[in-house]
């Protein structure tokens, strides 16, 4: 049993980012992206504010992102890496599993990960994470660096339509190397 507290909200600001984007790829005709809310039950509630203090998560979430893109069914988990370095602790068996039925399925999953010090997303194929998933349970490094990524996977900064995390370029290159 997981309990949450305020460290869940550490990738809020990039949460918020990605909800942000995918508003406006809606309000653009390019997708419909929901986010996936994770179940909690709630065990402490502050009487005065209302507001959970304590839960813990009913079961195991799977993906933070599920919708389509142009006919084409696609799901995504955003993280924030505060170094060059990613552990893949961050992603967890179940998220793996899931993400490689989607694609049994004619899917495409994905990472958007945010390498905070370098202020870069990044658009993480899951080919690509199934590679350094594999490394790590060959008993190979428990983490993936900055400089072992494909530099056309980082997305661009700074978009002309008011896109903070534009990532269907980088989706597009994804498609064509199937």
């Amino acid at each position: 049993m997981s309990t949450w507290n305020s460290r869940g909200l550490r990738g809020s600001t990039l949460e918020e980012m990605v909800n942000r984007t995918n508003e406006r790829y809606l309000e653009l005709g390019l997708a419909l992206i929901q986010k996936i809310p994770t179940p909690i039950t709630p065990i402490e509630i502050d009487k005065t504010s209302r507001h959970i203090t304590l839960a813990y998560f009913d079961q195991k979430s799977t993906v933070d992102y599920i919708g389509a893109v142009q006919g084409i069914p696609v799901c995504f988990d955003a993280k924030e890496c505060a170094s060059d370095t990613f552990a893949l602790q961050n992603i967890h068996p179940h998220q793996v599993a899931f993400m490689e039925n989607f694609e049994k399925q004619d899917g495409v999953a994905f990472f958007l990960i945010c390498f905070t010090a370098r202020d870069r997303f990044y658009y993480l194929p899951f080919r690509d994470l199934r590679r350094f998933w594999d490394r790590a349970q060959a008993g190979g490094r428990k983490s993936f660096r900055a400089d072992e990524l494909d530099e056309k996977y980082y997305l661009p900064q700074g978009s002309e339509r008011s896109i903070l995390v534009p990532y269907l370029e980088a989706l597009r290159l994804d498609l064509d190397e199937r």
